[in-house]
């Protein structure tokens, strides 16, 4: 006879038989709610940043679901002004997610297929391999092209000025891999999805974002640029130089697509909401579908790379949608969290020596799941590293001063010939070095391309050294072969 489970004896028995159960398997752990999020914690640790970091300026958005918890600016620009939540900054790599939600209202609006190879929109795409032909939109979007930095160089090679120009000049370049099968992070992925929106559109791609993208989300104050010559002065950045925030012109470079949108906090609150929103607008209506919008955040089958974002969790396993920038002279980071509906948008005006816009963002995600904001990293040692390639720039220029005076005692102890000129030979070495630094770079980049002036700004001090040795050693041979030809 089977006990009846109304009846108090048997009640007995499942309360046991359940407390059993529960006992046996182990408990979740329990989250003690985050404290509250507001204006007065995230400037506490904003600030805290830039003194730690020497940060010149920095704007920050944070979000959660529809409401704006900060907008807000600190510290000053290149021109020395105050950088406030309507300053236009550059965001860099974020702009990719831009592009790809461009393409996805043309999706949306049935003219492009995501899955239709490239050519059938954009019939100029053509490249010396006939793997591209295979080359799809999602492709360009997910970055599985198979094209390269290593096959075709966007930042050392000729300039480019228009998307146009950037697609023409790719007739002549062939694949690293074949299409769908390799991820690999290259710009022009997204520089040929933008032309492929002018095209597809009949519009150029500034117009199209203006009309499409920014004026529907309320972003006013937000454009796009084709290259570094597009930023006006108050959104350059800066180098850090032995502690110091060095103000400097970017170095040229085409980002159309891939890296040219300007904005501000303000604006890109509103474009995180609707992030968060299904791709809603501030009244409501959808700027893309909620479909179209979901299929830019969802992980890959392989790797982690969406359509314009990177797809992954945060230290506490919360999904996180987000998405690094960076030019050389300026920062940026991106970050949804759909679980907790918090979004958040950092900008710097500085380059990612000492600290930068993705290391703080990871900070400000720490306080809005609840954890212990960590100090950010002493920039000391770097500081003393540079201070120490100028003691070395110093004694290296002293050296050559000297060799340069000492060469007719050199001379009086040698005699001319081919021995003699090879062991002057090594005086050369920094020439070639400096001449070629760019692909010394681009090779401990693993093959990013750069060019020789971005080489420069990421390592001016290595680049001083290198100058004056390399002067120095030509110094010092040329007075040593003529002390070596003169008549005794």
């Amino acid at each position: 006879m089977r006990d009846d489970p109304t009846t108090p004896q048997a009640r007995t028995v499942l309360i046991r038989a359940l407390a059993a159960l529960v006992l046996a398997v182990p408990a979740a752990p329990v989250h003690a709610p985050a404290p509250p999020v507001d204006a007065t914690s995230i400037d506490a640790v904003v600030r805290a940043y830039r003194e730690a970091t020497g940060i010149p300026g920095m704007a920050v958005a944070v979000i959660r679901g529809r409401e704006v918890v900060r907008t807000a600016g600190y510290g000053h620009t290149a021109t020395g002004a105050p950088v406030t939540d309507r300053t236009p900054m550059a965001v860099a790599s974020l702009s990719k997610s831009v592009t790809a939600l461009a393409v996805m209202q043309l999706v949306d609006a049935g003219r492009v297929r995501l899955n239709a190879p490239v050519r059938e929109h954009l019939p100029e795409f053509t490249m010396a391999d006939d793997r591209a032909a295979a080359i799809t939109v999602r492709h360009l979007l997910d970055q599985t092209s198979g094209m390269s930095d290593t096959t075709y160089r966007p930042f050392s090679g000729p300039t480019r000025l228009t998307l146009r120009e950037v697609v023409a000049s790719m007739r002549t370049a062939r694949l690293a891999a074949d299409p769908g099968t390799r991820f690999e992070y290259h710009n022009p992925n997204y520089q040929v999805a933008a032309r492929l929106v002018e095209v597809v559109s009949g519009q150029p791609f500034d117009d199209y974002l203006r009309q499409h993208v920014f004026r529907p989300l309320g972003m006013a104050d937000s454009r796009t640029g084709a290259t570094a010559d597009d930023l006006p002065p108050g959104a350059r950045g800066h180098r850090m130089v032995a502690g110091k925030a060095v103000a400097l012109p970017e170095p040229p470079a085409f980002g159309a697509g891939s890296g040219g949108v300007l904005s501000t906090a303000h604006d890109m609150a509103a474009w995180l909401i609707a992030q968060n929103d299904q791709g809603r607008g501030p009244d409501g209506t959808p700027v893309v579908s909620a479909a179209a919008l979901a299929e830019t955040h969802r992980r890959p089958a392989t790797g982690s790379y969406g359509l314009g974002w990177t797809i992954g969790e945060t230290p506490s396993g919360a999904p996180l949608v987000d998405h690094t920038g960076g030019l050389i002279t300026i920062t940026a980071y991106q970050a949804v969290l759909p679980a907790s509906g918090y979004g958040i948008v950092v900008l710097a005006n500085a380059g990612g020596q000492y600290g930068d816009a993705p290391d703080l963002g990871a900070r400000l995600i720490d306080l809005v799941e609840g954890r212990t904001v960590s100090p950010a990293p002493s920039s000391t040692p770097l500081i003393l590293i540079d201070v120490g390639l100028l003691l070395l720039t110093i004694g290296t220029g002293f050296l050559a001063v000297r060799g340069v005076r000492r060469s007719r005692r050199w001379a009086d102890r040698r005699r001319s010939g081919p021995a003699t000129l090879v062991r002057l030979l090594p005086y050369l070495l920094p020439l070639p070095l400096l001449v070629w630094l760019h692909r010394v770079v681009s090779y401990l980049y693993r093959g990013m391309d750069i060019s020789w002036l971005q080489a420069v700004y990421l390592y001016p001090m290595v680049t001083l050294v290198l100058g004056v040795a390399a002067l120095g050693g030509v110094a010092v041979l040329v007075a040593r072969m003529v002390r070596l030809r003169a008549p005794a």
